[in-house]
């Protein structure tokens, strides 16, 4: 089959969620001999070995359409002056853009055409073929969140892009032949009636290469990582390191925190001055922070989603302690796959238990590898999408 794949940025290297997952899907979908011509958008340079990575997987041509800043300046100020235009679709819709999926169109003849999150959603306003488009995540349950606890000159913003895009989501529904999602949790937030009829694929794990490092030596007791710019990771590194890394430590003065991830804010770079708290950054090969750590902690409050970081850590065999917004797209069993709480105190309660017992924290880290094995496999998934794409539907 011939598909054209839309996305909102090139998909490697595999630093963000989005990108890890359309990457695994396109590998699956090439695998499966289907025809792929892929266009990214991006708002940053692409390296020649990131394309190279991506070329052998889209037979049917690879393109890049870099985003400019002036022109995405002036999408961010249609999209205000637009009723009902998120300001993040506004920022990555440009006009070149949308002659040139046009021209792919004309020129390959897509039997379908896959577009990744509402931010591509607006360049198939008018299309009326086949296409299917992967939410992934709610974007307007994340913003509505952020704005509940932004500062105050923010929350006016926040709280009318939240709106926007609740809207925007549904009306998006009624372009698309077929519609994919991450979890049952974020689909029960699209304001649509007949969001029941959005399809589940969740992400997959790669067993292989995410595999237990038993000989590694210990280089710190906690781990959190991801894209540190993101708002959503950036209020849970902060929390975890000025709120709950304090009351681990009461109980293991020793206990030191690694934030890793590309891109941190400053607010994240600032955490390296509080006592047992590393922050590295980009990482090349992220495996080494995971197997050099004892307990994973991903404290999420914001968001929506999957976490990716997540299954990464559970696959390393590593003991997890998580919220329940985190969990509830997981879906593993609190207390047995991994530890779950929502404040401060109970948090640090449960992460200081698993450093003092180690048989406990080994037990849980075999099943929550076991959990992911068993419930998260990229092949699965994407057949899942493959036969939506097949069936027409």
């Amino acid at each position: 089959m011939r598909l054209l794949v839309l996305l909102s940025r090139f998909p490697h290297p595999l630093d963000k969620g989005d990108k890890l997952r359309a990457y695994h899907q396109l590998r699956y979908l090439a695998g499966q001999g289907h025809n792929i011509c892929l266009l990214a958008l991006s708002d940053e340079p692409v390296a020649a070995a990131d394309v190279a990575a991506l070329r052998p997987l889209c037979q049917g041509g690879l393109h890049v359409h870099r985003l400019r800043r002036p022109a995405q300046g002036r999408g961010l100020a249609r999209a205000l002056a637009t009723a009902g235009r998120p300001l993040q679709v506004g920022y990555f819709y440009e006009a070149g853009a949308k002659r040139l999926f046009d021209k792919l169109v004309q020129e390959f003849q897509p039997e379908h055409v896959y577009c990744q999150l509402i931010r591509t959603a607006e360049y198939l306003r008018d299309y009326r073929g086949p296409a299917t488009l992967d939410y992934m995540d709610v974007f307007s349950a994340g913003m509505a969140r952020r704005a509940a606890t932004a500062p105050a000159w923010q929350r006016p913003v926040l709280a009318l892009e939240a709106r926007r895009l609740a809207a925007y989501e549904a009306a998006v529904f009624n372009w698309f032949t077929s519609r994919t999602i991450i979890s049952d949790q974020d689909r029960q937030l699209v304001q649509h009636p007949e969001s029941a009829r959005i399809t589940i694929v969740p992400n997959g794990i790669d067993l292989a290469y995410f595999a237990p490092r038993p000989e590694a030596a210990q280089t710190h007791e906690l781990l959190f990582c991801g894209n540190m710019a993101y708002p959503p990771n950036v209020d849970a590194a902060v929390w975890l390191a000025q709120a709950i890394l304090p009351l681990v430590r009461q109980r293991h003065p020793a206990a030191r925190l690694l934030v890793a991830g590309t891109t941190p804010a400053a607010r994240v770079q600032a955490l390296a001055r509080l006592p047992g708290v590393e922050v590295s950054g980009w990482l090349p090969d992220i495996r080494e922070a995971y197997a050099g750590a004892r307990v994973f902690v991903a404290p999420m409050r914001l968001g929506t989603g999957l976490q990716n970081k997540l299954l990464e850590a559970m696959a390393m065999r590593l003991p997890c302690v998580t919220t329940p917004l985190a969990n509830n797209a997981l879906g593993a069993t609190p207390g047995q796959h991994l530890l779950v709480a929502a404040e401060a105190e109970p948090l640090a309660a449960a992460i200081a238990d698993l450093l003092a017992d180690a048989p406990r924290a080994r037990k849980l880290a075999e099943a929550g590898r076991t959990f992911v094995a068993t419930h998260y496999d990229w092949a699965a998934a994407t057949a899942q999408l493959e036969n939506l794409f097949t069936s027409g539907c």
